[in-house]
């Protein structure tokens, strides 16, 4: 039966170049891609209605020219477990160590550099924290966690920004799917992208891969965790100030992620590097040759 999330004929292509493999762990069944030679990098797309490992294209496809390069379908996205089940923190959690587990496993007890995108940097750096000896660098791209709406912001370890009764509202089954077919429009979808870019100017290919994801069964039910707050780390700043390995976070300067201003604890610390962009939350995407350049920079020189 065609529905608002399924639409016939819209199977979900490779988001990427290389291998894509699957395992079973504690996440579940999660889908990953893999390809290249050399020290290990993880890729971390972020989290929203539409997320994907399209989102980090443009760093894979450069990546593999040099390096054994790793990009993971979180859970509820891509070609990993959509099934209808609780998304909350842990289990994004569990998906990263997942992925270390299994770089390790081919890659042995090197120390991975990874790169990921706004609230996926959130997962990362949680993990990173935790178990710093599995990490040589981390590049945190538009993360959130550093806006005005932080400010004061804390915590238990482990507590969220979840709004009661919002995931129950989206999820009611009266209007779920006919509240997710206006979200995941393509008009819609264009509409938070181009908030995303903060312009018109958008990737195009984005915005077709945006659209057949949303599009997949069972797709539906990670977003809705998302929209409720639930996958928000209300101690995040608690978490990154553990960090001391080398961080570069380069971010944006335009759109509805451009706000840093809490930002200046960070910069006091020597292993943190902010690098603004003109453009949106996707640098990568925009000015791909500079953002590539300056990636590399700092993989090759950390400190």
């Amino acid at each position: 039966m065609n529905t608002a999330e399924t639409l016939p004929g819209t199977r979900l292509p490779p988001a990427v170049s290389g291998e894509r493999r699957e395992i079973d762990r504690r996440a579940g069944r999660l889908s990953y891609y893999a390809a290249g030679r050399g020290a290990p990098a993880l890729l971390v797309h972020s989290v929203n209605a539409a997320a994907s490992v399209y989102e980090v294209r443009p760093v894979f496809e450069h990546l593999k020219q040099s390096r054994r390069v790793y990009a993971v379908d979180l859970p509820g996205f891509g070609f990993s477990d959509r099934s209808e089940r609780r998304y909350d923190v842990p289990l994004y959690l569990a998906a990263v160590r997942d992925m270390l587990d299994e770089i390790g496993a081919e890659c042995g007890d090197a120390p991975v550099d990874a790169l990921a995108l706004s609230l996926g940097s959130e997962f990362v750096a949680r993990v990173a924290a935790e178990a710093p000896g599995r990490f040589r660098t981390l590049a945190l791209v538009t993360p959130t966690g550093f806006s005005r709406t932080y400010a004061g912001l804390t915590g238990p370890d482990g507590a969220t920004r979840e709004i009661p009764g919002f995931y129950g509202f989206f999820t009611f089954p009266l209007w779920t799917r006919g509240f997710y077919g206006l979200l995941t429009s393509r008009r819609s979808i264009r509409y938070f992208l181009e908030r995303t870019y903060g312009s018109k100017r958008i990737d195009e290919g984005m915005l077709d891969y945006d659209y057949m994801t949303t599009h997949q069964h069972g797709a539906r039910h990670a977003p809705y965790a998302f929209v409720s707050g639930r996958l928000f780390s209300r101690d995040i700043r608690a978490v990154y100030e553990r960090l001391a390995l080398p961080v570069w976070v380069p971010h944006a300067t335009r759109g509805d992620f451009k706000d840093f201003s809490q930002k200046g604890w960070a910069e006091a610390k020597g292993n943190w590097r902010f690098q603004p962009y003109d453009g949106g939350a996707l640098p990568h995407f925009e000015h791909t040759a500079r953002f590539l350049a300056d990636y590399e920079r700092f993989l090759a020189k950390p400190r």
